[in-house]
């Protein structure tokens, strides 16, 4: 038989052998899932975590802390994986987990429903390795917090590796703007804002440009975010609170779950990470009541970890209730369910041979001075199940994975359990699959699966051997596959490498001769021996490794550091370590801080913006550019030729130690390497700090140099001589500075400067800073002159620069003196802005204003006119007080008018809806004083409009004299007059025969409705009142005359209704119901002032009378008399006909009849009455 066709599945298979947390391509899921051995130890974890998990669904719970424990080799981060797969259960290839773990527990189908249940709702898991998503340096406080902070926040969507930046993205989201920042962003930035989020401190410019569209701030608060702290104030408390708030808005059945590995490797032995660990674990599950869980792993049980310290953390084994111990007893089970299982007639003939060859087998593996559990097959089974393999190797091979990475080489990528192991298994037995059944696995092919992960110092070791081996250099391959097994077994103490073990090691075959492979083992041993390859005591072979020669050599000899890589880093201990300002703060004016460029040599420090600059010159600059430096007179420079000192020998030593050890990559190297190299490091640091001493004194002892012109400061502070240094520059840059004799702090100066305040103390000629207000001027002068159009921010950038370096206020403050003294003009948008302008102080300092507003030379009002407008303001408006000065002028002007204005609208607005007389003249008014408005932007063209418009303002004035004294006077009248037109329009046909009072209603018509719009109607007005008089007195005569009538009715229509029924009637409710109707019409009658509406309720009443008659009769007449019992035949009363009463004043109304065809109307509408009446009676009785 060929060992690759006696397996279950294909051997050459692909097996991921190391499980990753952040694996999750759905191939490997899939067969990681379908894979994954259960064995009887995995499933009595599986049920207590469920029992727990479930039971939490049904009774909120504090306990929601998991601890899975075990060393490397248990299959901690696998089961870890195992349980996020199942908590969420996410569909893989269409199976759901669960449903893919069914076959797993049949024999177990209670724990399967526990799974089932326990996955019902909605289970989220954040699955991380907090080794890898945590800090390198740890802050040993918050270290644990901030990583579970930032995969909170990754799983929400925000950026999580800034605090800053996720709270930003949170608080974009809560105003439901992320899709419109993502899509400004994208506009401004030209990138997408997820795939250059972690790289945001490089765009500000366009984050802050997008906060300010998208969130409307301004922006110096978008830049004050920007530049605040990295690392956002964070707490156990808040960030449980946030977590709080985000299962809460889910369904209750929801479940959010932590699941973090190699917590323990990570927490170590320190017990503040511990104490923070503790503390979230305990928030979480007293706030959130079992909805959130956390599941960690580490490689020792939680009471180990804690062992040491009873004292401090009893509280930490209460929070992680549920215990989870793994061990390595299942890797074998495992390994040979995914691996070694065989088809079941090969594990049928594999016993077979073991049964032939059993004699042999416990022969050849008899181990000398091994643990007892060193040992070979035991039995058929077995053999069958670990073929080619022997049971020792799976112990063995776990400590080998062990004790590489606890020896410091970079196996401590290496895990020790199946997944390692699974692989290391699957390559040994790919490198033989092609033998017989007879062959075996030597120990050694498992070198293979581990060698990619040693330091390279194992490596070449092995490698140097395998070339003499191929050269035919005194070794053969043999001794290189013993040289391998004698490095696997290295640290193990279970099986002295003795010759005896080496051979069984060695075998390869069930046929093995033992003496013979013992010959060719041991020729080889000697072999090795003789060329240093391993050494030799007490009969036990070791291997030996060539790491550690002469490392300084190395170091000071082979390493070489780049001169501007020496430069850079010089530059660096100066500028950041030494002298740490970037803006000089002058020594004369503390408002003062210029910014300065930095240089060392020839490599710039920072960015370089044009400033003024500080050149330090090293002793790597040779002495001929030295020397030239006072000759070439650089501009807005100064030059500190260093002393010569060691700070360089020192500096570039310390650097090549560095540059060392970083390529050796120490924590993958032996202990006795790292401690030669530690040994270097830390003399390194010391060559830092004597490299820092040495540079101070050779700043202090330098040469200075000022535009080229030397400079002699005495000081012993490095800090001091560059700030003095600095003090000179500043003195030749901004020799203008000067002419600034006060500095401004706030904007109010600025608007007191505005409003004139500062001459007020001052003599003319001799206010602050009025050379700089000259200067100033005598610039805008000369812009003006050439037709050149100037901006505020040109002026802010001029003023700002050498040689001035003015302050942005103080330029601002300038500005305003000159705006106040009307010698120079302010645009924006082309309108003049004057100086009440609340938004005028943005215009002079904003950066995204000043772009926009246009500074230039003032052309002031000639004085001929200005004489002119103030005497056609005092006649029109009839003012004796206007101002004098060109711009309160203008401003009266424009308050006076628009006042004006104000007024005339609002009279125009009182003709809605009027007739009203002079409309035309209130519109031409708003005309004029509209157009003179319309030149308020400009001083002189509004002076000359008025000086346009005279003739009409005073026409216009004239016509608006009648309409003003009309609504302050009159108004009230017509309106009234107007009203009562309207209201005795239905009641003019009562007012026949009273000449005097119709006489009296058409001239109140034809002054409101006539002549209503013309200009004469003014003396027609006063008659109103007592036109009003005369029809008020007839029309209330009437009035109460039908008043007097209709109550009169409505009595005589209730005692009608009452005489019909008598006291005790069954009929009563008819008049229970008349009453109240004929007692709102008594009601009703008192506020009625229409004639017309009176007649109307006669009407009303009698009908409603006539109409309840009518119905009481009917009901009386209806009634059939009871009929004596034993009476066999009822003669049915026959009801009496029904006649309706109607009085003749309903149907005949009073009126004046004129012609033929008013008759005919009203004997129409009696008859059209009175068969209306007729239709639900016999008759009609008229009376």
């Amino acid at each position: 038989m060929i060992i690759k066709d006696l397996f279950q599945d294909d051997i050459n298979r692909k097996i991921n052998g190391v499980v990753k947390v952040d694996q999750d391509a759905e191939d490997v899921i899939a067969q990681e899932l379908d894979e994954y051995v259960i064995t009887r130890d995995l499933k009595k974890h599986f049920i207590t975590f469920f029992n727990n998990y479930d039971d939490a669904f049904h009774e909120p719970t504090t306990d929601i802390g998991v601890w899975i424990s075990g060393f490397f080799g248990s299959g901690k981060s696998h089961f870890l994986k195992i349980l996020s797969y199942l908590l969420a259960n996410k569909e893989v290839k269409g199976i759901s987990t669960v449903e893919r773990f069914r076959k797993k527990f049949e024999d177990d189908p209670a724990t399967f429903m526990k799974i089932d249940s326990a996955t019902k709702g909605q289970t989220d898991t954040i699955l991380f390795n907090i080794d890898i998503e945590g800090s390198i340096e740890k802050d040993s406080q918050t270290a644990v917090l901030k990583v579970f902070s930032k995969m909170f926040y990754n799983y929400l969507g925000y950026y999580g590796d800034s605090l800053k930046l996720a709270r930003l993205e949170q608080f974009i989201d809560k105003k439901g703007k992320t899709d419109e920042f993502r899509r400004v962003f994208m506009e401004k930035n030209g990138a997408p804002w997820l795939e250059n989020r972690g790289s945001y401190t490089f765009y500000e410019d366009s984050i802050v440009e997008t906060l300010q569209e998208v969130l409307g701030m301004s922006e110096t608060a978008a830049r004050h975010w920007f530049d605040g702290k990295e690392d956002e104030e964070n707490s156990i408390a808040l960030l449980v609170s946030e977590m709080k708030k985000y299962v809460d808005s889910k369904p209750d059945d929801f479940r959010l779950v932590f699941m973090a590995d190699e917590v323990g490797q990570y927490i170590g032995g320190d017990t503040s990470l511990l104490l923070n660990l503790q503390s979230l674990v305990e928030k979480i599950g007293s706030e959130c009541g079992g909805k959130i869980w956390v599941i960690c792993t580490g490689q020792e049980a939680i009471d180990e970890v804690i062992k040491a310290r009873q004292d401090e953390f009893s509280r930490i084994q209460a929070r992680f209730k549920t215990r989870l111990s793994l061990t390595s007893a299942s890797a074998d089970e495992v390994i040979q369910k995914r691996i070694l299982k065989k088809k079941p007639e090969a594990a049928v003939e594999l016993e077979k041979l073991y049964d032939a060859k059993s004699s042999e087998l416990r022969n050849l593996f008899s181990f000398a001075d091994a643990t007892k559990d060193i040992k070979g097959y035991t039995g058929p089974e077995d053999f069958s199940r670990n073929y080619p393999f022997v049971s020792y190797q799976f112990i063995i091979l776990q400590k080998v994975f062990a004790e590489i990475r606890k020896h410091g080489n970079s196996g401590k990528h290496l895990s020790g359990g199946e997944r390692s192991m699974l692989s290391g298994f699957q390559e040994a037995v790919q490198k033989i699959q092609d033998k017989d059944e007879y062959t075996l696995a030597p120990f050694y092919l498992f070198y293979d699966t581990v060698h990619t992960f040693l330091d390279s110092s194992i490596r070449q070791v092995i490698e140097r051997c395998q070339r003499a081996a191929d050269n035919g250099d005194g070794i053969e391959q043999q001794d290189v596959n013993v040289l391998k097994l004698l490095y696997l077994i290295r640290y193990i103490d279970d099986i002295p490498a003795n010759l005896e073990n080496i051979v069984i090691l060695m075998a390869d075959s069930i046929q093995l001769d033992k003496i013979a492979a013992r010959k060719s083992v041991e020729a080889s041993l000697d072999r090795l021996f003789s060329q240093n390859y391993i050494g030799k005591a007490n009969g036990v072979y070791n291997f030996l490794t060539d790491e550690e020669q002469d490392i300084q050599r190395d170091i000071y000899q082979n390493t070489q550091v780049d001169t501007a890589e020496i430069v850079e880093r010089i530059g660096r201990m100066i500028f950041e370590d030494i002298y740490t300002a970037k803006k000089h703060r002058y020594s004369q004016n503390s408002d003062y801080n210029f910014p300065f460029d930095r240089m060392v040599d020839r490599t710039n420090i920072g960015s370089i913006n044009g400033n003024m600059k500080v050149r330090v010159l090293t002793v790597a600059t040779p002495k001929e550019e030295k020397e030239q430096v006072r000759f070439m007179g650089l501009k807005d420079e100064v030059d500190i030729v260093l002393d010569n000192t060691n700070y360089y020998e020192y500096l570039e030593n310390a650097m090549k130690v560095d540059k060392y050890a970083k390529r050796r990559n120490i924590k993958q190297l032996p202990n006795s390497v790292q401690s030669i190299i530690q040994n270097h490091r830390e003399k390194a640091s010391e060559y830092e700090k004597l490299a820092k001493e040495e540079l101070e004194k050779a700043i202090v002892n330098a040469k200075v140099y000022v535009n080229g012109e030397p400079i002699k400061i005495k000081t012993e502070s490095a800090k001091v001589m560059f700030n003095q240094a600095l003090d000179n520059l500043v003195v030749n840059v901004y020799n203008k500075l000067g002419y600034i004799t006060k500095n401004i702090n706030a904007d109010e100066e600025i608007i007191s400067v505005l409003n004139g305040d500062y001459l007020v103390s001052s003599m003319s000629g001799m206010e602050d800073n009025r050379e700089a207000a000259d200067e100033m001027e005598s610039y805008i002068k000369m812009q003006s002159s050439r037709n050149l159009p100037t901006s505020m921010a040109d002026i802010q950038s001029r003023y700002q620069a050498a040689p001035y370096g003015w302050r942005e206020i103080d330029i601002a403050y300038v500005a305003a003196m000159l705006i106040h003294e009307q010698k120079v003009t302010i645009k924006y948008s082309g309108e003049v802005i004057r100086t009440n302008n609340p938004k005028l102080v943005d215009m002079l300092r904003k950066k995204s204003e000043t772009g926009k507003t246009k500074i230039a030379e003032r052309k002031s009002v000639d004085e001929q006119n200005k004489r002119i407008v103030k005497d056609i303001l005092s006649e029109y408006f009839e003012v004796m007080d206007i101002p004098e000065d060109e711009d309160r002028l203008v401003l009266f002007i424009i308050e006076k008018f628009k006042d004006q204005l104000a007024h005339y609208e609002k009279l125009n607005s009182r003709y809605e809806n009027h007739d009203y007389p002079d409309r035309q003249y209130v519109q031409r008014a708003i005309d004029v004083i509209n157009r003179i408005l319309s030149q308020s932007k400009d001083n002189i063209a509004l002076i000359d409009k008025i000086i346009k418009e005279e003739d009409r303002l005073f026409d216009s004035k004239e016509n608006m004299e009648n309409v003003e004294e009309f609504f302050k006077n009159q108004v009230d009248v017509f309106d009234k007059a107007v009203e009562m037109e309207s209201n005795l329009k239905n009641d003019e046909i009562y007012f026949q025969g009273d000449d005097e009072t119709i006489e009296a209603l058409n001239q109140i018509r034809k002054i409101v409705i006539v002549k209503a719009r013309q200009s004469s109607i003014y003396r027609e007005i006063p008659k109103l009142n007592e036109l009003m008089k005369i029809v008020k007195k007839s029309h209330n005569k009437l009035l109460d005359a039908k008043k007097a009538e209709t109550m009169r009715v409505i009595t005589k229509c209730m005692a009608e209704v009452h005489q019909l029924i008598d006291e005790g009637d069954d009929l009563k409710p008819y008049l229970t119901k008349a009453d109240n109707t004929f007692k709102t019409g008594k009601e009703n009658l008192e506020n009625m002032q229409s004639l017309l509406l009176l007649d109307g309720l006669i009407n009303t009443m009698n009908r409603y009378k006539d109409d309840t008659v009518t119905k009481i009769k009917y009901a009386k007449a209806s009634r059939v008399k009871t009929i004596p019992s034993g009476v066999k035949e009822v003669t049915p009363v026959i009801p009496k006909k029904f006649i309706k009463n109607i009085q003749r004043d309903e149907i005949f109304p009073t009126g004046e009849l004129r012609n033929s065809a008013d008759i005919d109307k009203y004997l129409e509408n009696v008859r059209d009455y009175l068969m209306t009446m007729m239709k639900d009676s016999d008759g009609i009785n008229l009376k």
